[in-house]
């Protein structure tokens, strides 16, 4: 059972990045859509090129075959960090792609699989967000004047198809929060806010899938611990490159079985990209490869009559516009 529901998972998978690409390309989006992924007759991470017919670009193998690669092709930071020269050796390979993996044949691990710090994320960057969660605290407040951070923890990092664990020892109220993720592309402390979308590699998909109990009835009721549990970070399936879309002109949604729970655009966000980068980086440096979640949109369970959480057994969906989907099952451990 479990074999033939990983085979599902991985062809699911490969469909759902094969579908972003073609519907990418229809609209006529540029952009490289990037992934980290293992190979099933060989071990070890990967980074490739998504393109069109369900084909991926092995770059450690496009390496051995004498492509230009100045960077190590099993990183993704790696190749973050190694700027405009590694991007354009990259088209120059999408371009003659030569000899290609079966998307069916991966899998797909987070873009970012180990993140080198922890997780940057934005609370309450939707007002509608902000006043459904207004209304299950009980709580009156004023909507901030400022970015709201907080940060979720490097092992919450999961791949964009992998099982989301659940212990109800630590947790039963887990919710969804489907949010565009922005990945940086070089390193910048005090960057002005005119000059901040300079420093974005790409955008991505992540779901800052969350412990409700845990954030708000225990610890003081800080975010840190409800919003790090190993594996509450679903992010990928892909990273598009920042020429690829328009950030504030897309389509997110996240499903529950099918449902749909959360159904907005990225236009709805109330700081912008550019003032969240400036103002996170003030007085704190981001590094290439540094992901910021953006914010979730209204829709999540903790603020529905009656609630709604995340039990075993459950597909949570997110998807964005562009991007394409990710799909994770809540699964209970051991």
């Amino acid at each position: 059972m479990e074999t033939s529901r990983r085979t599902f998972m991985l062809a699911t998978a490969g469909a759902a990045v094969a579908a972003s690409v073609s519907s990418a390309q229809a609209a006529g989006e540029g952009g490289l859509r990037l992934l980290s992924f293992e190979r099933k007759d060989q071990k070890g991470m990967r980074v490739g090129i998504a393109i069109a017919g369900d084909k991926v670009i092995d770059l450690v193998d496009a390496k051995k075959r004498g492509a230009a690669l100045d960077f190590d092709p099993t990183d993704m930071i790696a190749l973050i960090a190694a700027g405009a020269p590694a991007l354009a050796q990259l088209r120059a390979l999408a371009a003659k792609p030569g000899a290609t993996l079966a998307m069916a044949d991966l899998r797909l691990h987070s873009p970012i699989p180990r993140p080198a710090r922890n997780i940057y994320a934005v609370g309450w960057n939707y007002l509608e967000h902000f006043n459904e969660s207004e209304t299950a605290q009980k709580a009156k407040q004023d909507y901030p004047a400022h970015p709201v951070f907080f940060s979720k923890a490097s092992h919450s990092m999961n791949g964009p198809f992998d099982p989301i664990p659940f212990d109800p020892a630590v947790s039963t109220l887990i919710d969804w929060e489907g949010e565009l993720a922005v990945v940086i592309g070089k390193r910048g402390k005090n960057i002005k806010e005119a000059e901040a979308m300079d420093y974005v590699f790409g955008y991505s998909i992540m779901n800052d899938t969350t412990a409700r109990d845990v954030q708000s009835k225990k610890h003081g009721g800080q975010w840190f611990k409800g919003k790090s549990l190993d594996g509450h970070g679903p992010m990928g399936p892909v990273i598009v490159t920042a020429d690829g879309l328009d950030p504030d002109k897309l389509k997110l949604q996240c499903r529950v079985n099918g449902v749909v729970k959360q159904d907005a655009m990225t236009t709805q966000m109330y700081f912008k990209i550019p003032r969240i980068i400036a103002e996170l980086s003030a007085g704190l440096t981001l590094e290439p490869g540094d992901v910021i979640a953006t914010g979730t949109p209204p829709g999540v369970g903790n603020a529905r009559k009656p609630p709604e959480y995340l039990k075993p057994g459950d597909v949570m969906e997110t998807e964005i516009q562009g991007i394409g989907i990710i799909r994770n099952t809540i699964t209970q451990i051991a």
